[in-house]
Order: structure tokens, then sequence, then C-alpha cells
């Protein structure tokens, strides 16, 4: 397989404010866009040719990444002019595909963190000669994802959508969000509007007797789509925990990029990330977290499972839990804020103003 289609449209809305500015796959994770990390590896595991489905914040990807020749790759983008959901939007690159009808496809979300085997999940497709392959992965709590159980030989049976109660959890297998088309069900699609191949086009293909496939890989597996799930995931992949070629440097308790400064007796642990042009002050300690491009923490400031945004400063002894700080806010000494607070862009809270505040 040579091809696939990478979907990143969405508005990242759940990630806000991180993505007021930047396109939730461009935001950076363990030191570089987070859509790095996906293009490295389906490289590494034989892709040549990747079409990007973009929308939301559109004109970002091309000027970063090119024609993706450094990247060892052929890179094509494609953009909605209006929403048209995950199947409308597979539909509408296929133009840029170079696949013979039989042949496959892979198609994969920009949201999603994961260590699958993707020359496994191709080499099952081929195997079982099946329409349409997915990556299945088992979860310990499935009420907030679809089903999708499989029979022995690992054939899809059903797609449930998020089981309310005990009797309607029949298995513990969700759809992760990588899939493998014969290219002639990606032209089955409609065109001109929107289509969930979640909802419409996989349901649809198994009541017409087409053949899908399961693969569980239940390798390492995270949806990005929260702030927290966001910095957990970077530091996975800076402690190793999340596979990826693309990390700038070696797996470890921090990553600190080449123009960053940081004070000789400031503690960095966790997988943080300390980003370009970024200064972290004398004593400050930062455990779990992600600073972006010019953050600035000052003295003795502590920093837990939190994102600081590009650009913002957050003050001498001031205490961050699990907090989100937009690009450019500025947060004054001795603040304590914890449990999921985010702070917008360009916002500023003075000194002293805010001791503790609950999710919001």
């Amino acid at each position: 397989m040579t091809e696939a289609i990478l979907l990143v449209g969405g508005k990242g809305t759940r990630l806000r404010p991180l993505t007021v500015n930047t396109p939730k796959p461009m935001v950076p994770a363990a030191g570089v866009p987070f859509l790095t990390h996906q293009l490295a590896r389906a490289r590494a595991a034989g892709v040549e040719h990747i079409v990007l489905a973009t929308s939301y914040l559109a004109e970002v990807f091309e000027p970063h990444f090119g024609d993706g020749s450094a990247l060892g790759l052929s890179l094509e983008y494609v953009t909605e002019e209006e929403p048209l959901g995950t199947g409308g939007a597979i539909r509408n690159v296929a133009s840029r595909l170079r696949s013979g009808p039989d042949e496959p496809v892979l198609i994969f979300n920009g949201d999603i963190l994961t260590g699958l085997d993707i020359q496994a999940l191709v080499a099952t497709h081929s195997s079982s000669g099946a329409d349409v392959s997915l990556h299945l992965t088992r979860v310990e709590d499935p009420r907030a994802f679809g089903l999708v159980p499989t029979d022995a030989t690992g054939r899809v049976t059903a797609f449930l959508e998020k089981p309310q109660t005990p009797e309607e959890i029949v298995t513990d297998q969700i759809n992760a969000g990588a899939y493998v088309f014969k290219r002639s069900v990606i032209d089955s699609i409609p065109t001109g509007r929107p289509v969930s191949v979640e909802r419409e086009t996989f349901p649809e293909l198994l009541s017409s007797g087409a053949h899908l496939q399961g693969m569980v890989d239940s390798t390492y597996w995270l949806d990005l789509g929260t702030p927290q799930a966001f910095v957990r995931g970077s530091a996975d992949l800076v402690l190793g925990r999340a596979p990826s070629p693309a990390v700038p440097g070696r797996c470890g308790d921090r990553l600190v990029l080449p123009t960053a400064r940081v004070a000789a007796d400031a503690k960095l642990t966790g997988g943080t990330v300390v980003g370009t042009d970024a200064v972290v002050g004398e004593g400050a300690r930062i455990s779990g977290s992600t600073l972006l491009a010019g953050a600035v923490v000052e003295a003795g400031a502590v920093i837990t499972d939190s994102l600081i945004g590009a650009g913002a400063r957050i003050g001498a002894r001031t205490v961050l839990t699990g907090a989100v700080i937009g690009d450019g806010a500025q947060i004054g000494a001795d603040n304590e804020l914890r449990d999921g607070v985010r702070v917008w862009c360009d916002a500023t809270l003075p000194a002293g103003s805010v001791r503790f505040s609950s999710d919001q």
C-alpha cells in the first residue's frame, strides 16, 4: 500500500483555547505539530502518498509541510468548503487518489495517538479479502464509544451506538479511528453532502452484505480530543510510552528544544516539553506539562499536567494543576489555578487574584 487519507478538518472545539489560532493537528505535541507524528509513522509503515482532507484553518498546513518531501512523502491538500463529516471528507478527496478500484487506501483521523501496527492492519485487510478493515481497540469503559462486535474470524457483525445500560455492553471493542478501504468503496460514498462513516457508511455496507473486518490492536491508543488528553499524549511521546520516529530528541523525563532557556535549578519531569524560545525561571517545578513557543514561566512557579500556550507568561510562585493557558495570556504572580481551568488567549489575571477554581 502506498497511499493514505488523513482527516484533519475538525475545528477542535473541545480543545479550545488551544485551537483558537491553530488547527488541532498542528498543536505541538512533544516539540512538533501532532500531525508530524502521524505522517512519520505512516511513512515508516511504507506509505508514500498522503492526501490531507482539510477544512478549519486549512491555510496553515501546506506552508508548514509543503509537498512532504522533507518527510519522504508526497503530500496533497484538499479543502472542504462546507463541513462534510468523515465519510464526506473521504469522498471529497477521492479524485486525488492513485489506487486502482481493488487496491487498499489507509484512512486515519487526525486526533488519534496510537501505536497501531499499520502494516498488520493492511495485511489483515488483504488476507481477509475485506471491503473495509477497521482498527479496533479494547477499553475498560466503552460507554462513551460506539461498540464494534466481531465474530470468531474477526468479521464485524454490528455497529452499536454508545451503550446506555449494562445489557447493551456486548463487547469492549471500539472503533479506534484507522481504516483500510478498498478504493471502490470510497468511490461509492455519496458526494456533495455530509456523510458519517460511523453512522451511515459502515452500517449500510454491513446491511448490504459487504465484508467489514476488524483487527484488535491493543497497543497504545489515546483520543487527543480534550486538553487533558493532549497534554498526556505529548508527555507519553516524550517518555517513550507512545511510539513516534518524529520526537526531536531522546525519550526521557523532559524535552527541551534547542532555543529554550531553563534555569539550572529548575526541575522538569514527567515528559515535560519546553518549546522554542520558551523560558523557565529559577526554582520552577514543572511536571507532565507542555510549554509552547515563547512561553515564560517565572521563578518558583509549580506547574503540573498543564499546557501553556505560545507567548503566555506564568508569574512567579503561581501554581497550575491541570490548567490550560491560551496563547498570549498573562497570569500574574501568586495565583493558584486547578482542576481543568482554562484561561482564554490574551487574557490577563492580576497577581494574587485567583487562589483556586474548580472545573469550568
